[in-house]
């Protein structure tokens, strides 16, 4: 055991909390950043040039608390939104990780449960344990499929006060069908379970996909959570939001602390919510990159998985962390999630992404990485 674990193991951490590692992508200093599903385009000069000057503006009253309601955004963001919604059904904090954590903050806790289904987001278990929250792993089909019947099979059986549904999921990249929510939704009535929909890639879904907001009327119970970290290119300024009834917001309102969104925050969001158009410029090229990816990652005889998002799941590969290793040496960093035989690549500009196909090409090319052709 290391000097620091050592340090900390004589603390009085809550027991839920020993042994569990923070999540923690690696932030390496290489050419092409291709491992978190960023929007790896610039922000247009326009959008900068309005961020800074409503950040200015801001910065000018700095001395005073911000709206604690954050009223402009939540209008803004409901007007983004649309499908009927208003800003009482908007909610926002920093990041989307901060809006699950009130969540289970307000509804979960000591004595209950969440329910996700592995593989997906590795922050759920996380968030879990840092509100003290009982995880439940449930289980997905072949090829990481789940159907409706099994998720709510599964629902039934235990019970959980909240389910998160990641669509598109992380790492797989591919969306729900509605009839997965719904059913989902309906498995959690005797359970009186919070149902989450975490849209976080929805804007890259392919044409057709439909999103979980336009089954919000109607469902108390149901919140659909957004970021504007990925197709608004804003990582950096850490904004999440979610869409639901407004009692949602009203529970939240008790677990958020005082002043939760700055007002650099505010003027951020609320400057790119503004210039929508010139920010989402970039989503059809990365859509076009990915697709470019799934593409020649076939042809190479991988198996990549069809993707709703700004990113793909690959399998096939016999030696994932020796090609995750060659691919960091020739200055091209993925993500290696853990699944054996599979990587994610985020898709980037068209540069990065031929960068990633050449690099890949060649380690395939190579005695030690050579694809399986019987997956693994």
């Amino acid at each position: 055991m290391s000097d620091q674990l050592e340090r900390l193991a004589k603390l009085p951490l809550r027991e839920n909390l020993r042994g569990i590692e923070p999540y923690g992508a690696p932030q390496l200093d290489v050419a092409v950043l291709l491992n978190v599903n960023e929007n790896t385009h610039p922000l247009p000069e326009s959008v900068c040039r309005a961020i800074v000057e409503d950040v200015t503006a801001a910065a000018l009253s700095l001395n005073r608390y911000p709206d604690r309601e954050f009223t402009e955004l939540r209008e803004r963001l409901a007007g983004y939104l649309g499908h009927g919604l208003a800003a009482e059904n908007m909610w926002a904090a920093n990041g989307s990780n901060e809006v699950l954590q009130q969540i289970l903050q307000a509804f979960g806790g000591p004595g209950r449960t969440v329910m996700s289904f592995p593989p997906t987001y590795s922050m759920y278990p996380l968030l879990a344990s840092g509100t003290d929250t009982s995880y439940l792993a449930g289980k997905r089909g072949a090829g990481f499929a789940l159907s409706a019947a099994s998720a709510a099979e599964q629902v039934v059986a235990e019970a959980p006060n909240v389910v998160i549904l990641c669509s598109p999921n992380n790492p797989t990249g591919t969306a729900l069908g509605l009839d997965v929510v719904e059913a989902v939704y309906d498995a959690g009535q005797a359970s009186n379970a919070v149902i989450i929909v975490d849209e976080a890639y929805a804007e890259f879904a392919l044409e057709g996909t439909e999103s979980a907001l336009t089954l919000l009327p109607g469902r108390e119970r149901l919140i659909v959570t957004r970021t504007m970290s990925k197709a608004f290119a804003l990582a950096g300024a850490r904004l999440g939001y979610l869409a639901a009834a407004p009692e949602i917001a009203d529970a939240l309102r008790l677990v958020r602390l005082p002043y939760h969104l700055s007002a650099v925050t505010q003027a951020t969001a609320n400057a790119a919510l503004k210039q929508v158009d010139a920010l989402l410029a970039t989503v059809e090229d990365i859509k076009g990159q990915r697709d470019r990816i799934v593409s020649e990652l076939t042809r190479l005889g991988l198996e990549p998985a069809v993707s709703d998002s700004n990113f793909v799941f690959f399998g096939g590969l016999e030696h994932a962390g020796q090609t995750w290793q060659g691919l960091l040496d020739a200055g091209v960093l993925v993500r290696d999630v853990g699944i054996p035989g599979h990587l994610r690549v985020t898709a980037g500009t068209e540069a990065e992404t031929t960068a990633f196909l050449t690099a890949l090409e060649a380690l395939l090319s190579s005695r030690d990485s050579v694809p399986s052709r019987h997956g693994s």
